[in-house]
Order: C-alpha cells, then sequence, then structure tokens
C-alpha cells in the first residue's frame, strides 16, 4: 500500500510538472500553493452563503450552475494568463492603452494645451516640466474617444461578434436564454444602460429573474470607455494594469449571473428567444463617430459631476466627524491623542475582514478595506483614483492586483440611481418592477466582484509574473 501510494505521489507531481511546463508556470511555482491562496477560497464560499441567505428561494440553490461559473472563472482567468506567450498578448493590451491613451492627449492638448500633458510654459517641479496629472484634462477626454471608437468597432461588426461570442458562450454554459446571454456578454464591453438596449425588442419578454439578472451583471461589469481610464490611472503602480482591467470586467460576468440566479432563482427554463437581431444601429460610420461622441459626453460629465459631489461630501463628512471628536475631547470622554477619525478610517475598520477574507494579508487588509468602502458608497472611479496614489512600496503587488478585480464593477450607491434611470425610459411599463429589483441587485452586484477577487487570489501568484 505504502508503496502504491508513493507511486501516485510521484504521478501526480509528473502531471503537475507537465502542466507547469506547459504554461508560463515553473514546476516549483506549480506546486507552490499557500494558506493565502487557500483562504480567499472560504471568502467565495462566504459570498456564496450571503447570497442564499437573501434568496427568494432557497430550495432552489444552482449547484451546477455554482460549479460551472466557478469553473469558468477559473478557466478564464489561466486561458488569460498561464498559456504560452499569453502575457504578451496582455501586454500588447497594455500597448494599445497607452496608445489610446498618447493619442488622447495629443486632442486634449490641442484643446486645452499643456493641462493635459504638454510642455508647461513655466518652470515646474516635474522632471520633464509637465504639470502633474490632472484627471479632468488626461481621463475625461480619454472617455470620449473610447466611447467613439467603440461606438465605431460596433458599427463595423468587431464588437457586435466579440458580444455575440460571449453570448454563445454564457448561453450554452450557464443555460441563459438567448437574449439574455447577449445582455450580459454586451455589459462586459458596454456600460449597464446601453446594454440593454442590444435587446430592446425583447425587454418586455424578460421574466422577473432574468430582468434582475441583466442588473446584478451591468453593476458587476464596468464599460470600456471607463475601462480604459482606470487602467491609465492604475498604469504607474501595477504591471499590465490594462490586461487586469479587462479580465476583470469579462470574468466578474460569470460571478453576477451566478448571485443573481441564488437570489431570484429563474422558476422556468430560461429560454426568451432571440434572432441576432439588435436595436442598437448606426446609419454609417460618421453616424457611429458622432453618437458616440454624444454618448460620451454623457458619460464623462456624469463622471466628473459625481466625484466632485462625492469628493465634497467626503470632505463635509470628515469635518463633522472632526467636529464631533473635538467636542468630545473638549468634555474629556476621549484623550486629545485620539486619532483623527473619518470616513476613510470607519471604511477601513468595517471592511478590512472583508478584504482578509477575500485573499488579502491582514496587514493590508485596513487600507484595502478602505479602498473597498469607497468603491461602495462613492464610486470606483475615485476607489481606482485612491488605490493609484497609494506609493508602489507602500502595498505589495498582489493586494494592488486583488483590489483592481474587487473594485472592477459599477456597484455602488450611485449608479443605482443611473441604472434605474436608464432602464425605466428603456422600459416604462416595468417601472415599479425595475424600482423593486434594483437596490436588491446592489448586494449581489457588488458581491460578485468580491468573488472575482477572491478567485483570482486562490490562483498561485506566479501565473502573473
Amino acid at each position: 500500500m505504502k508503496l502504491r501510494r508513493g507511486a501516485v505521489k510521484r504521478d501526480c507531481r509528473r502531471v503537475f510538472v507537465a502542466l507547469a511546463s506547459r504554461t508560463n508556470l515553473g514546476a516549483g511555482d506549480a506546486l507552490a500553493y499557500t494558506l493565502e491562496n487557500a483562504r480567499s477560497l472560504i471568502g467565495v464560499v462566504l459570498i456564496i452563503l450571503i447570497c442564499w441567505l437573501f434568496s427568494e428561494n432557497k430550495r432552489r440553490f444552482p449547484f451546477f450552475l455554482t460549479l460551472g461559473s466557478l469553473a469558468v472563472q477559473a478557466g478564464l482567468v489561466l486561458l488569460l494568463f498561464a498559456i504560452p506567450n499569453s502575457h504578451a498578448v496582455l501586454q500588447g493590451v497594455t500597448s494599445a492603452v497607452d496608445g489610446l491613451a498618447d493619442a488622447s492627449d495629443k486632442g486634449a492638448q490641442f484643446v486645452f494645451g499643456y493641462l493635459s500633458g504638454g510642455d508647461s510654459p513655466f518652470a515646474t517641479t516635474q522632471p520633464d516640466n509637465t504639470l502633474p496629472f490632472v484627471f479632468g484634462f488626461r481621463v475625461l477626454p480619454l472617455i470620449l474617444v473610447i466611447s467613439a471608437l467603440s461606438a465605431l468597432l460596433w458599427h463595423w461588426g468587431v464588437l457586435k461578434w466579440l458580444t455575440r461570442g460571449f453570448g454563445f458562450l454564457f448561453e450554452k454554459t450557464m443555460n441563459l436564454g438567448g437574449a439574455s446571454a447577449l445582455a450580459v456578454a454586451a455589459n462586459i464591453f458596454m456600460g449597464m444602460v446601453e446594454s440593454p438596449i442590444v435587446i430592446r425588442a425583447y425587454l418586455d419578454k424578460l421574466s422577473r429573474a432574468e430582468l434582475f439578472l441583466m442588473m446584478v451583471v451591468g453593476l458587476a461589469t464596468v464599460a470600456g470607455s471607463t475601462m480604459v481610464a482606470y487602467a491609465v490611472i492604475l498604469g504607474p503602480v501595477l504591471p499590465n494594469a490594462a490586461g487586469h482591467v479587462l479580465v476583470a470586467s469579462i470574468i466578474s460576468a460569470p460571478a453576477g449571473i451566478l448571485l443573481a440566479r441564488i437570489m431570484i432563482p429563474e422558476e422556468h427554463k430560461a429560454g426568451t428567444p432571440y434572432d441576432h437581431t439588435t436595436a442598437l444601429q448606426y446609419e454609417g460610420s460618421m453616424d457611429a463617430i458622432t453618437r458616440g461622441v454624444q454618448d460620451g459626453v454623457m458619460v464623462a460629465v456624469n463622471v466628473a459631476a459625481f466625484i466632485i459631489v462625492f469628493v465634497a461630501f467626503v470632505w463635509l463628512g470628515n469635518n463633522l466627524l472632526a467636529a464631533a471628536q473635538s467636542v468630545f475631547v473638549y468634555w474629556h470622554v476621549i484623550p486629545p491623542e485620539t486619532p483623527v477619525v473619518t470616513l476613510q478610517s470607519i471604511f477601513g475598520y468595517v471592511f478590512a475582514p472583508v478584504a482578509y477574507a477575500i485573499g488579502i494579508p491582514w496587514n493590508e487588509a485596513l487600507a484595502a478595506g478602505h479602498i473597498l468602502g469607497v468603491k461602495l458608497f462613492l464610486t470606483e472611479f475615485i476607489a481606482y483614483i485612491d488605490l493609484g496614489a497609494i506609493p508602489a512600496d507602500a502595498m505589495s503587488e498582489r493586494t494592488r492586483m486583488i483590489l483592481t478585480y474587487a473594485i472592477c464593477g459599477f456597484a455602488n450607491v450611485a449608479s443605482v440611481g443611473i441604472m434605474t434611470g436608464g432602464m425605466t425610459v428603456l422600459m416604462p411599463e416595468r417601472r415599479t418592477e425595475i424600482m423593486s429589483l434594483a437596490w436588491k441587485a446592489l448586494l449581489p452586484g457588488f458581491l460578485a466582484t468580491l468573488m472575482t477577487a477572491a478567485v483570482v487570489a486562490a490562483m498561485p501568484a506566479s501565473i502573473f509574473g
């Protein structure tokens, strides 16, 4: 028996080494699996358990969908990171994003001059005589360019066929109806309001569970126009930032599907009819560019407005907390040397256990919890800005990578308002139903990105090398 057991061990090791030789892993790396990786699997279980506790029908738990969703997520991560030359592909994505950012800067510099990254007409403290990174003049113009480019690629059929490909994958592997599968796939590249337009002719035919699923996936993913902006923000502190953001939006879709199905199971077999037509059409290339720019303006204005308002709210909240703390110090309720309490520190303490559960080390969980709280209660844009502002040596690359996945989604308080506003315009007859489901969708939408981060954290760090 001992001899047989030893032979089995040797056979398993040979298989592992063989797999490693076919991927980007070394033999030692393939076997290097730590408790940090395993702990994040507990986070996956907890996330599924939370959604089950809020389920409308706890007896209809989708066991096979759970296994399939996790397999699809893990498979996509391995496909995009572990296969030979995958890092070269992701590096190409990063180079493409850098090229788009440079092109956007050139257009913005023509309008705004040195404020958009050109040479400053006066001396600055920057080594290349440019101004510091100005969000409004560097990121918002990029949203306009990507929005117009996305519309053009849709008109040319590139995004349309990519969307249909992912739609086919979700339809066959997760038992979705054709129309809802296409809407879910569209969410990978478009916003949570734009993607329902793709299946506008079928919106009135969607079941309640399918409508909820579309909302959850919309909150669990991001639009292409903002995706590139996040990558630009994280580029200086995270290698292959563009690749990570792109992968995050793709693999969060299966997580959103699973958690939505757990909370509101489909009572009947999903089968909304679909004939591969779409309501999102352009008259020509110039019409696509024009309407893409117009849509981009709305997105850019919304992003700027929400950031201004929520940053102001944070300052108001911090000032109120400081005033209250000074009163407590004056009345000797707390000692004067008590650290200053801010919303950010509260977020850190509240969400630190969440960060720890998805695989982040405890010594970095407080800083990570702050990022997660900002993402949920403010916006993911502010969370990415805060994450990008953390010096490279102040946070490990692995933690920064996990957080990139954890906050790559529209699931925040402000987005619920945007989503309900857009969907009620498209489906006025289902307004009451939309309003009743919107806030319920926020929880699984937020948890979906955490589940994605936990799945990534469960992988050996060496595959992302």
